[in-house]
């Protein structure tokens, strides 16, 4: 980050009296106090900031930004707001709007990320760009992502996340995007947005934000995203098995590791690979080759950045141990996801049984139950010879999958269904983990690794 001094700060945020000095770092952690820090002091459920306003003025921070009133000392250099969240977005909105950085913005209900690692690993082929971190795309992730750009940053590509209306509206307000890219509509966050057709339109609040002519990227294969017409903006779909989509692939081959496919694009053919396999992959690279054509990388240099993008976290990292084939994929889980994960298990290169090991999809709210059964029923329809499960709404999946003819198995405890695995797994066999990331199933990997030997 690059300096912003106080004086602007407590203007933007209608702060009188503001104390002198300039910041060289925003921070929501107390422990990250020192020498040019602001720390903003955001109230949680289980851990209020507001708490820790004294430890980190005491530690050097340069001023701290506060939306409750307390004994803070000194009480000078504590800047009093409504919002504590507010302030930390318009702080981004201010200093982005100093930087002359391009951004990327990039939504969907799956695949955002990934898709945010193709992107960045294009753009970083011929740009100097910074990216989102991790899955750091919410209102606090996003604003500290836009504070990482300088003057040296070229392309920053911004991955943004959004559980309720007007979320990413906020996130494009400080951000100020010149591409957007919309990868799905599906139906993570239901619970609070009562229908797709409503995250539809959540999500299009990334395209309400682009200027005029901007090159807006869709997912053609989406039956919602099928249906949007943007005639202000330059409009792009790409998809596996739309007829209209400007891009287009054909896969030729997939190993655990790789894919490869011929890219259609501006009546041309190119092969192309990347690492990972599935469907949902490739889609992610179509998006990010297009991006790429958009800000004018050509197009034999970005199917070589693709080919050596690198897969972010627990996303479909596949690991050999003892034989065994463990594809870990639990960072995230929706019904989009998981189905992407089962088929492309279905079709996964194996020596022995395919196993799927699922826990609960989070945030569903009416459709949880039914949408748990149909994973179930699909993991039988595919060709899946074992489904385990753990979590009350994952036991939905079992009976699914019993009562269409295969073989599954509940466990009330993660550790039972651990045990179980390391028992029955054998060489040659492809274990895929998934679930939301609040199921913690990486702890099934993890104990599987120490325990099982061949």
């Amino acid at each position: 980050m690059e300096k912003l001094s106080l004086r602007e700060i407590a203007a933007r945020l209608g702060c009188p009296q503001p104390p002198e000095g300039e910041i060289t770092r925003v921070i929501t952690d107390s422990r990250e106090a020192g020498s040019g820090a602001l720390f903003i002091a955001l109230p949680g459920e289980r851990v209020d900031g507001h708490d820790y306003i004294n430890r980190a003025l005491a530690a050097g921070a340069e001023a701290v930004v506060a939306e409750h009133d307390g004994d803070y000392t000194p009480a000078e250099k504590v800047l009093r707001v409504k919002s504590s969240l507010r302030a930390l977005l318009e702080i981004s909105a201010l200093y982005r709007a100093k930087m002359p950085a391009q951004v990327i913005g990039i939504t969907g209900s799956v695949g955002k990320t990934t898709t945010k690692e193709m992107v960045a690993a294009v753009m970083a082929s011929s740009f100097r760009i910074i990216k989102t971190e991790g899955n750091q795309n919410n209102e606090i992730g996003a604003p500290k992502t836009l504070m990482s750009i300088t003057h040296e940053t070229e392309v920053a590509v911004v991955e943004m996340g959004m559980s309720a209306p007007n979320e990413i509206k906020d996130l494009c307000y400080a951000a100020k995007p010149m591409m957007g890219i919309i990868t799905n509509i599906g139906v993570s966050h239901i619970e609070h947005l009562g229908s797709r057709e409503n995250i539809l339109k959540a999500k299009l609040e990334l395209a309400d934000a682009l200027p005029d002519g901007a090159t807006l990227l869709l997912c053609d294969d989406n039956d919602l995203l099928q249906t949007v017409d943007i005639p202000r903006l330059h409009v792009v779909r790409y998809g596996l098995n739309s007829p209209r989509a400007e891009i287009k692939a054909t896969i030729v081959s997939a190993t655990p590791l790789s894919t490869n496919f011929m890219l259609h694009a501006e009546g041309q053919s190119w092969r192309a690979t990347i690492p990972g396999t599935g469907e949902h992959l490739v889609l992610n690279a179509l998006a990010a080759f297009g991006a790429g054509r958009a800000m004018g990388i050509p197009a034999e240099t970005a199917i070589e950045a693709l080919k050596n993008y690198t897969p972010s976290g627990q996303r479909q990292k596949v690991v050999e141990h003892e034989g065994v084939t463990m594809v870990e994929d639990c960072y995230n889980a929706s019904p989009d996801s998981m189905r992407a994960a089962i088929k492309t298990l279905g079709h996964f290169p194996c020596d022995g049984r395919r196993i799927f090991v699922a826990a609960d999809m989070l945030e569903l709210g009416d459709i949880a139950e039914e949408s748990h059964r149909e994973i179930g029923t699909l993991c039988a329809k595919e060709g899946i010879d074992l489904l385990l499960t753990w979590g009350p709404l994952a036991e939905y999946a079992a009976r699914a999958a019993k009562a269409a003819g295969m073989e599954a198995h509940h466990f009330e405890e993660k550790e039972a269904l651990t045990k179980y695995l390391t028992a029955t797994a054998h060489r040659g066999d492809v274990i895929w983990c998934k679930a939301s990331h609040g199921m913690v199933l990486e702890e099934v990997i993890a104990a599987f690794y120490r325990d099982y030997h061949a």
